[in-house]
């Protein structure tokens, strides 16, 4: 997602907006309406509805309420989830977001955005730190090691607004953060071994955050549910606004917006949680693999 045009905000599609807008479409079709039965409610051209219906545009408190007395969804639980819904969606389409100014975050320009306004994440990380917890030197070294960039010169600023992302574990409304990662990350001489001794203490500083918990997925916890791929859960405060869980593979990032897909891997990571350490255990485990290097 390019650019930092004001109006960028009006005219792509978020994951949330997806999930809102593919609601009211369920909705429309279960009743056997056309779109234009929804323009002629909303006062609007077939063109917004189908726009609203895709994600594309945010969409107002009072044009959710009309849909829903059109489409005879009248319980107040319901039309609120929808409501917050939007209004998250609408806060994350803000084109003031900091992340705006770093172009190496393009592509990760969604996820930011809903990590920016979530108020908890769940991470589950097999093969590296989680990025939230890497330092300067860990990260400037994943980059390099990825070897994907097409101009070096944008690795500093990747690395900068990796860190800015962290600002996001203190101050007035600190994330809850819960990370469990595998000990072979913690063994990876990512940048050499003067890189991970500090990568490690960064980990054993964060651990003492009163809104972080860390643990560690041992080598002897053998086979596990979690040994095929990595993911991250993301929460709001908002009630009815659900869970959203990233994952990102090697050609693309995918986005799991379903309410059984949150669901299956809300269990999924506590029980890769029970099988990790316990966090005093955890950085007992980190002590030893730092003196080791």
């Amino acid at each position: 997602m390019a650019g930092n045009s004001p109006d960028r905000g009006r005219t792509v599609s978020t994951v949330l907006g997806r999930r809102l807008g593919g609601e009211l479409l369920r909705m429309r079709e279960a009743r056997s309406l056309r779109q234009a039965h929804a323009a002629e409610a909303l006062t609007a051209s077939v063109a917004k509805v189908a726009k609203i219906e895709r994600g594309l545009v945010p969409i107002r408190d009072p044009d959710i309420r009309a849909l829903c007395h059109l489409y005879g969804e009248v319980g107040a639980d319901f039309i609120d989830r929808l409501l917050a819904l939007a209004k998250t969606d609408r806060e994350r389409r803000k084109a003031s977001g900091w992340w705006n100014q770093y172009p190496g975050l393009q592509s990760m320009a969604e996820y930011v955005a809903l990590e920016d306004i979530a108020t908890s994440l769940r991470t589950w990380q097999v093969a590296i730190v989680p990025g939230l917890l890497q330092t300067p030197d860990y990260a400037r070294a994943l980059a390099v090691g990825n070897g994907s960039w097409e101009d070096p010169d944008e690795i500093e600023p990747f690395v900068e607004s990796r860190m800015a992302r962290q600002a996001r574990l203190s101050g007035d409304r600190p994330l809850e953060l819960r990370v469990v990662v595998h000990e072979g990350a913690l063994r990876q001489l990512v940048g050499g071994r003067e890189v991970m001794k500090e990568q490690l203490g960064r980990l054993l500083d964060v651990a003492r955050q009163p809104n972080v918990k860390l643990q560690v997925m041992p080598y002897i916890a053998g086979a596990h549910p979690g040994m095929t791929s990595a993911f991250t859960i993301v929460s709001f405060a908002e009630p009815g606004a659900l869970d959203v869980v990233h994952m990102d593979t090697t050609s693309t990032t995918l986005w799991l917006e379903s309410d059984t897909d949150a669901e299956r891997h809300g269990s999924l990571f506590d029980r890769i949680s029970r099988l990790g350490l316990a966090q005093h255990t955890s950085v007992r485990l980190i002590n030893a693999i730092l003196k080791e290097l």
